[in-house]
């Protein structure tokens, strides 16, 4: 019987403990929307094994996060795609993750998933950052499109009585360039983690997973 998403369930961010952990191990959508070419990968790669500035959250995120929950609601009844906080990883490469905001299978037997926004800014289009994680996300699952979700809010408070929408669909010639870049970006993190060969020291790089 041919594997699923469901099978490659990594953690559930219920357990951020646990969730946060697996995707420390790996290459997410969070960092894929970073990779906007070679050059962003050492940037990328410097903040994961905990350099640079970081970044913890600000208003603006807390404001996103409490938002969320409700958006998804809308979602679920407007478009029947399910909240979730799953993490997965894709069906070769483990160490390429994603957790999608919702996802639901049509009668069709495709699936589909949601991203969640909130926004200062009125869109015109998709910020390109934001195509980068929807098309990783897509990757990862298997999944055809994707329907993003962004709220407008000034001062935190939302502009609109409902969330704006739009499908993105699947661009597989996009996705290879991420994938490359994404491989890059582990090629680099093991080049940093790995020491020279000790029979005092026991090896563990988590970049070098069989």
């Amino acid at each position: 019987m041919p594997s699923t998403y469901l099978d490659r369930l990594v953690a559930d961010s219920t357990d951020r403990v646990a969730w946060l952990r697996a995707r420390s191990r790996g290459i997410t959508a969070t960092d894929v929307a970073r990779l906007s070419g070679p050059a962003a990968i050492d940037a990328v790669a410097t903040e994961k094994l905990g350099g640079g500035p970081g970044f913890s959250g600000n208003r603006f995120t807390d404001h996103g996060r409490a938002r969320e929950p409700e958006i998804a609601s809308w979602v679920a009844a407007t478009h029947g795609i399910a909240p979730s906080s799953a993490l997965f990883h894709a069906e070769i490469e483990r160490r390429h993750l994603a957790t999608p905001d919702g996802l639901a299978v049509t009668a069709s037997g495709a699936l589909v998933l949601a991203e969640i926004k909130t926004t200062t800014k009125a869109w015109r289009s998709v910020p390109r950052n934001y195509l980068r994680q929807i098309w990783w996300q897509q990757y990862v699952l298997g999944a055809e499109r994707t329907l993003v979700v962004w709220e407008e809010h000034s001062n935190f408070i939302p502009v609109d009585d409902e969330p704006n929408c739009r499908w993105v669909e699947r661009d597989d010639r996009e996705i290879g360039k991420l994938v490359g870049l994404a491989n890059n970006l582990i090629d680099e993190l093991h080049r940093r983690t790995t020491r020279p060969p000790s029979r005092y020291l026991v090896h563990d790089d988590p970049y070098d997973i069989p």
